[in-house]
């Protein structure tokens, strides 16, 4: 009898660059059933890919506290623990990165309204 064995492609986490941004604004747009982004969308900061189609992102956000936090957008193609393993990585991003985007809130606001409008052109 022969044993059939599958491979499962591993994801490739990979820095949101702005080639990437409308890709990442489709999944936004698409999982939040939107016309337009909001400041919600953030400022991506990493991105997790099956093969070479982008599958989910992080992106930075000023949470209800007013603190610098993030959140993860994602095409419902990941299972649980891949979700799991890609915020454990964002997670480690952002304690890592020290530009003033991930640790000054007003910068970070700025920097969201600048991506808002420049995705949103009038």
């Amino acid at each position: 009898m022969e044993t059939i064995t599958q491979h499962q492609k591993q994801f490739q986490y990979a820095e949101a660059y702005v080639s990437d941004m409308l890709v990442l604004k489709n999944i936004f747009l698409e999982t939040q059933n939107l016309k337009q982004v909001d400041q919600n969308f953030g400022l991506p900061f990493l991105l997790a890919k099956n093969g070479k189609e982008t599958v989910a992102f992080a992106s930075l956000i000023i949470n209800e506290k007013d603190e610098i936090s993030f959140k993860i957008y994602d095409k419902n193609r990941m299972t649980e623990s891949e979700k799991r393993n890609f915020y454990s990585r964002a997670e480690r991003y952002c304690k890592n990165n020290n530009t003033s985007n991930f640790k000054d809130p007003e910068q970070l606001k700025s920097s969201i309204n600048s991506m808002i409008s420049w995705l949103n052109p009038e």
